[in-house]
């Protein structure tokens, strides 16, 4: 049976997310688990007069089947397919359906290997990241997913739609309020559990993620001064799960904008590898703010946690040019801090949120 929630699911991703034109050629790419929410975007895209290019297939986006990514030559690996490139750095729109039959697909691939995908993918990652072509990337609810929650597929379906399916209008008022003091800020201090980090907004203007470029949407992020942040960070609440590897306890010390020092509890060798990958993937390519009140716990689901009320989270790489972002990586990782217990985030030395509340209420709420 059709799921209802999907039409409106389909409908936000292709009219709010990327409004489609008449005439766009939109690369559509989906799990094969992601079939209902396919079809429901193809068909909202045919009633915009625009073009479907499918792209279904059982693993990845940009880097190809796991099989070939483990058998092919670095040369291939560094390049993308020059038809497929060319696609995707001509296409109206990019649409990724993330629907996995296993999380951990990619555990067994080589860290080299993933770096050497990245770097050959640079052109088509600053087409995107840049803001120059439209795109969203989505989930849609499988059962890897829901197990990874420590949820029912039901109970999994039920917490996505909750957390996609906003009205997005008030989302947007409600951040607007975050937005501007963080904007009027040169500095952003965060506190907590092994923390005590300082990054510096001076000159940068935040943006505004309500129903954008993920969803589900609910931060306000920025590209930090690249050679700003001084101190200490610790991801110890929220293991990120990264090129399916579940990575503990990350550790980063920063000196003069770079991470001068990095630990793990777990995978610590991965974490070393990817933050080799080039010059810029040691610096922050991205501050966010959680900001999305249908997210309310950890789901070992970056594109969820990221956005849960009281959360901040630190890119690695790459930044954004139209935010004033200058750092150059072929990565860009986000990595999720828990800030609602024993943490504060102050700005030039006012503290405007604490254990996840924000001091300034009617600012933010009024």
């Amino acid at each position: 049976m059709r799921d209802p929630r999907d039409e409106q699911y389909a409908k936000l991703l292709v009219e709010t997310c990327i409004d489609v034109r008449p005439g766009w050629q939109v690369l559509v790419s989906s799990g094969v688990l992601g079939r209902p929410l396919f079809e429901e975007v193809c068909r909202a895209i045919a009633e915009r007069g625009a073009y479907v290019i499918p792209r279904v297939g059982f693993e990845g986006f940009l880097g190809g089947p796991n099989i070939w990514i483990k058998t092919a030559s670095d040369e291939l690996l560094s390049a993308p397919p020059p038809l497929e490139e060319h696609t995707l750095l001509n296409v109206d729109a990019i649409m990724a359906i993330v629907a996995p039959e296993n999380t951990r697909q990619s555990a067994d691939i080589e860290g080299r290997r993933m770096q050497l995908l990245a770097k050959g993918a640079e052109r088509i990652q600053e087409r995107m990241i840049s803001g120059e072509v439209p795109w969203v990337g989505c989930q849609y609810p499988t059962s890897a997913l829901a197990q990874d929650a420590g949820m029912t597929l039901e109970q999994f379906a039920d917490f996505l739609y909750g957390a996609v399916l906003l009205d997005w209008d008030a989302e947007r008022k409600r951040m607007k309020k975050i937005k501007e003091l963080f904007d009027g800020a040169s500095e952003v201090r965060i506190v907590g559990r092994g923390t005590d980090v300082r990054i510096g907004l001076e000159g940068r203007e935040g943006k505004i993620d309500a129903a954008g470029a993920n969803i589900p949407g609910g931060e306000v992020f920025y590209s930090p001064v690249e050679d700003s942040a001084e101190g200490v960070i610790e991801f110890s609440e929220f293991p990120p799960l990264y090129a399916g590897r579940e990575i503990t306890n990350i550790r980063f010390r920063f000196e003069g904008g770079r991470i001068v020092e990095a630990t793990a509890g777990s995978n610590e060798d991965f974490l070393l590898e990817t933050l080799d990958t080039d010059e810029g993937a040691r610096r922050l390519g991205e501050l966010g703010i959680g900001c999305n009140p249908g997210i309310t716990r950890y789901m070992k689901n970056t594109l969820f946690d990221e956005k849960i009320n009281g959360t901040v989270h630190l890119a690695v790489g790459r930044g954004f040019p139209e935010l004033g972002g200058t750092n150059v990586s072929a990565i860009h990782w986000d990595i999720v801090k828990d800030v609602r217990e024993e943490g504060r985030i102050e700005l030039d030395g006012e503290v405007v949120q604490e254990n996840g509340e924000w001091a300034h209420e009617l600012a933010v709420h009024g």
